[in-house]
């Protein structure tokens, strides 16, 4: 549980970005016209990405779907190195959200769901954990039924030694509880934003909300993301450890939690103890907002020189 791995194993559910850049949400009933537009990869193909980028094999255990989201989900995962385990879905297309970030890098959400929701106990049953692997679970995919009975099936014939990192998402209060559970005990790391820890715990401060969650969740820890101030990493036996941000002019925020995620893991893969793993995350989530787009997360040589440039942003 506590060693190195070699490559992340993704479960999460791969989707396809509408984006839309506005300079404020309609009102309800109204209309705001778009300053630009982007269709790309999206969901869990950010974490697969930001992973990849710091030099991590990744795999995609998800569903995909036949038609041209999947194509286009497809070759976003081929284009970044990842490996796709399982064919697409006859007659089903990838589902797509509609993400619409305002003039202050603020994103809102719109999701229609496809093949990523279709995840089967038949479609994991080739699907194995290497001794070497790390696996991503996410909480998208408990939302769906199906999904669901099969990733706590797969989870539940898992080896105890092999790195579980789980991230409930914004829809964590939605997750049945039953399921919540099994997947919070199971996991090495736990890692959310404040508003999910909020939503998980009841507490709305993150210090507060990261010693709750970690006496329920994390057999290693909890990562609590707290935008601009960084994140909290914290464990069941010592109060929470404040790891602070990185001070970047925001362009968008959509994907950096996405990207967090993805270096930590990638970060703890290649070594790094947790701090120095959360710092990385951190350097990588702030360089995230200064770009446009969901999948912005920096390559290994851009984040090196990033956190050089930052030496005194210590923990």
């Amino acid at each position: 549980m506590t060693g190195r791995f070699d490559r992340l194993l993704h479960l999460g559910n791969v989707v396809v970005d509408v984006v839309l850049d506005v300079a404020v949400l309609p009102d309800r009933g109204g209309d705001v016209l778009a300053d630009r537009t982007e269709t790309t990869p999206g969901g869990g193909f950010n974490v697969m990405v930001a992973a990849a980028r710091q030099r991590l094999r990744v795999a995609y255990g998800g569903a995909h779907g036949s038609g041209p989201f999947g194509e286009l989900a497809r070759a976003g995962l081929a284009d970044a190195g990842i490996e796709i385990l399982l064919a697409p879905k006859a007659g089903l297309d990838t589902g797509f959200v509609v993400a619409v970030v305002d003039a202050g890098g603020e994103r809102t959400f719109l999701t229609s769901r496809g093949a990523e929701a279709a995840l089967t106990a038949g479609d994991l049953a080739g699907v194995t954990a290497g001794p070497r692997d790390a696996v991503y679970l996410s909480g998208y995919g408990l939302l769906h039924a199906s999904n669901r009975d099969a990733l706590l099936g797969w989870l539940g014939r898992l080896g105890d030694d092999t790195v579980v990192f789980f991230d409930p998402g914004p829809l964590a209060a939605s997750i049945p509880a039953r399921a919540a559970g099994l997947v919070l005990a199971r996991s090495d790391w736990v890692t959310c934003n404040a508003r999910e820890s909020a939503l998980l715990t009841g507490l709305p401060e993150p210090p507060g909300a990261a010693r709750a969650l970690a006496r329920r969740a994390g057999r290693r820890g909890v990562l609590v993301r707290a935008g601009p101030a960084g994140c909290l990493i914290g464990h069941r036996d010592r109060e929470p450890l404040t790891m602070p941000g990185f001070a970047v002019d925001v362009l968008d925020t959509n994907g950096a939690g996405d990207a967090h995620t993805g270096t930590f893991i990638a970060a703890l893969a290649a070594g790094a103890d947790e701090q120095a793993a959360a710092r990385a995350a951190n350097a990588a989530a702030a360089l995230s907002v200064t770009r446009r787009g969901p999948a912005t997360a920096p390559t290994a040589d851009e984040l090196a020189q990033f956190l050089a440039f930052h030496k005194d942003v210590e923990a």
